[in-house]
């Protein structure tokens, strides 16, 4: 910045950022008066005149549309939550003590929603530990929760499943595919609830497949697939031909061996030559269509045992000149085995099973806490590795506490775990028809997607159709279920741990404006609402969720998706977690900087920016607020928005307005006028003004490793001011501003 303009600056005159040609003639009147030797009075009214000038180029204003069928109403109480996410064992204690619970609420989000993280690690969740098991005697199988309330439930644990078909997951490194871990008395198998005992379609509908990912292309022209019971009678080996057969789906094709088609298959070891010559592929494919419905290890006592699709250990590669078999894949007990993806796995499992070392908050811990706010909470039930029967017990269980509760998401992430839409159609049907036995009235929802930007694309079915959500919604319109999707719910994690910079912040808007259209263009109904259930700058930890850039972040995505026909926006995670090393460096993804035993040193500026949110621009209790469309005319030379508006009206009529201002290096003097659609000015603040201002001024990330910490760190600035006839207000560089007050017409 040049000196003469940080002098301006001082006493309150600032340029536009589109006034570059007004600036070049300031500089240029200022060399031209250095150098004359007799420096009259008429030169500085020049300089004046040249001082106005640039003032009112490219004028800065912020217009807010005050036409009352332009506004979107909300309720805070519903619109604005925080989460709460599964735990260290040894910090339930810890985050549920008063002073803890205390700060956590102290943020000002609303209501909460509980998130369901046992599906993440390929686990089954058992909601109650006290339960019956399928199989009582050897307690095995699949586990329903009790019902009925009796010890108070304090916590929940998740089990790993021995029948586990994927390699890789959020689960610890220790955990692997059954498909090729080198042991034949282990065995993946395929979800009993997709076949035709519990869908009442035929099993082709629901094909079920596994991906053997090679790595690299390799030479294949054999495989050898080692079946267990259920076998398939009919199924294909197809071979990808394209780009990553995941991360690009539609950039390829899946081509059948030409030996790769069985029709009437055996079971046992099958040995099949897939082509006379061997294929150069990375990923390899085997689509089942057929089960033999014959009986796993477990016996025939329960139907689930004999349903589905089977295999003890897959072998590929090719034949020698000789005849002798060479095997490509790595058979390993751990993650350097060769990757398998499945479409589905059993969710049988026994007790020894445990996972001990993640908690699940129990329901009583989680109601009767206080972290629900007093409010109804969102509560998910499992589904990809679940059972409907104990779902329906957990809503039932629910329900006999009396505990009250808004939504219920059905599943987690199945888009992460490659699960088809329309198994997760057909899984979400029987769930929907069990929990609206318990109670006809519960909103149900998901698919409860994964932080994605654009729309999730997957393999083209026979229509040449590759939008999951396109799908979904075509599954449930097919079988005349629309009505069972209360709501569609997806997690918001935008960018990149290790590639976020200051530019990404003028991306961030129109990012959500984004996905919220993409969802309604692949069909979902403008009566079902739109919810992020999860969200934060990014899904793995990064600094710069410590830094300010966080704080502008949030204050802007809150605003963007209320204003773009979002529903609810809840933020995560709620409660402390210790500081720890991310991208860029030591960070959290939480509101507070703390140590291993949660104890709270400092307030992070995502805290800020949540009291901002939720404490200055709107009310929590007050009832619904409308929010009408604004926009501000402040860019940079590349065209990027500047400064970010959203006008809340509260009951009572006061406007609420938050400005972020996402220049860095600027403060931005700003105009703000409330009009009609016509464009007609109508009014301005008048009188007192309150403006809170929490930014750069206020906050400084200090990056120290384990000892990082903000200085300053808060809180935000407060003022009164007297609104003056003009309307105009100063913007401090990087900074999220609310001004509230009263406005009077012209």
């Amino acid at each position: 910045m040049r000196a003469w303009e940080r002098r301006l600056q001082r006493r309150g005159v600032t340029f536009p950022c589109e006034g570059g040609i007004a600036i070049m003639v300031i500089e240029t009147l200022l060399f031209t008066l250095a150098r004359l030797p007799d420096r009259r009075p008429w030169m500085f009214v020049v300089l004046a005149s040249a001082l106005f000038f640039a003032s009112s180029v490219g004028a800065q204003t912020v217009h807010v549309d005050i036409t009352p069928t332009h506004a979107v109403k909300f309720d805070p109480d519903q619109a604005l939550g925080g989460s709460m996410d599964i735990l260290p064992t040894n910090q339930i204690d810890r985050v549920y003590s008063e002073a803890i619970l205390k700060e956590s609420l102290s943020a000002g989000w609303g209501p909460i929603t509980y998130r369901q993280n046992t599906e993440l690690t390929i686990a089954a969740w058992h909601w109650n530990s006290s339960g019956t098991w399928s199989d009582v005697a050897h307690q095995r199988g699949y586990f329903t929760g009790n019902a009925e309330p009796k010890e108070f439930l304090r916590h929940s644990y998740g089990y790993s499943l021995p029948h586990r078909g994927n390699t890789r997951s959020d689960a610890a490194q220790g955990k692997y595919s059954r498909l090729t871990d080198g042991d034949v008395a282990t065995y993946w198998k395929s979800n009993p609830y997709l076949t035709k005992k519990f869908t009442g379609e035929e099993d082709s509908r629901n094909p079920q497949w596994v991906v053997i990912d090679l790595g690299t292309p390799q030479d294949i022209d054999a495989i050898r697939i080692a079946w267990a019971n259920p076998f398939a009678r009919k199924y294909a080996v197809q071979y990808w031909v394209g780009d990553d057969a995941f991360s690009k789906p539609t950039a390829g094709t899946w081509t059948l061996f030409p030996g790769g088609e069985v029709q009437d298959g055996k079971g046992g070891t099958a040995a099949l030559r897939l082509a006379d010559t061997p294929i150069k592929t990375r990923f390899v494919r085997i689509w089942m269509t057929q089960s033999s419905n014959t009986c796993d290890t477990h016996g025939s006592e329960d139907p689930r045992n004999c349903v589905g699709y089977a295999v003890n250990e897959i072998y590929a590669g090719n034949f020698t000149v000789g005849g002798e078999f060479i095997d490509a894949i790595t058979h390993a007990p751990g993650q350097n085995q060769t990757v398998t993806t499945v479409s589905s796995t059993d969710p049988w499992h026994t007790t020894a099973d445990l996972e001990p070392s993640r908690d699940q908050t129990g329901f009583d811990l989680f109601f009767t806490s206080g972290i629900t706010n007093k409010l109804p909470a969102m509560i998910p039930v499992s589904l990809i590795y679940g059972t409907p029967e104990d779902s329906a017990a957990e809503l039932a269980y629910i329900e006999k506490r009396g505990y009250p509760i808004s939504y219920v998401e059905i599943g987690e992430e199945p888009d992460g775990k490659k699960t088809s839409p329309e198994d997760y159609g057909a899984l979400y049907l029987q769930w929907a028809t069990a929990l609206h036995r318990v109670d006809p009235k519960l909103k149900l929802g998901g698919p409860i997607f994964e932080g994605v930007n654009e729309d999730i694309k997957i393999w083209p079915d026979a229509q040449g159709r590759t939008s999951w959500m396109g799908r979904f919604v075509d599954y449930l319109k097919e079988r005349g279920r629309l009505q069972d999707l209360s709501f569609v719910s997806f997690e918001h994690y935008p960018f990149e741990p290790c590639e976020i910079n200051w530019s990404d912040l003028y991306r961030e808007a129109d990012l959500v404006k984004h996905i919220l259209k993409v969802w309604r263009d692949d069909g979902v109904p403008e009566n079902v609402p739109l919810m992020n259930t999860e969200s934060n700058v990014s899904w793995a930890l990064t600094e710069p969720m410590t830094e300010n850039f966080a704080a502008l972040w949030l204050a802007d995505s809150v605003g963007a998706f209320l204003s773009n026909g979002g529903s609810a926006y809840y933020h995560s995670p709620i409660q402390p977690e210790p500081l720890r090393s991310g991208c860029h460096g030591f960070s959290t993804y939480g509101n507070f900087v703390a140590n291993e035993k949660l104890e709270v040193s400092q307030h992070t500026s995502q805290y800020f920016a949540s009291q901002m949110i939720n404490l200055e621009w709107v009310k929590h209790g007050a009832g619904v607020h409308e929010l009408f469309p604004a926009e501000a005319d402040v860019k940079d030379d590349a065209g990027h928005t500047l400064v970010s508006a959203y006008a809340v009206k509260r009951p009572g009529g006061e406007w609420s307005l938050m400005l972020i201002n996402k220049d860095p290096s600027n403060a931005h003097a700003v105009t703000v006028e409330f009009a009609d659609s016509n464009g007609k000015v109508a009014a301005h603040f008048r009188g007192p003004v309150s403006m809170v201002t929490f930014g750069a001024e206020q906050y400084v990330w200090r990056p120290e490793g384990p000892k990082s910490h903000a200085d300053p760190d808060g809180p935000a600035m407060t003022s009164k001011i007297n609104a003056a006839s003009d309307g105009m207000f100063t913007l401090p560089k990087a900074s999220v501003t609310v001004l509230r007050g009263r406005t009077k017409a012209d």
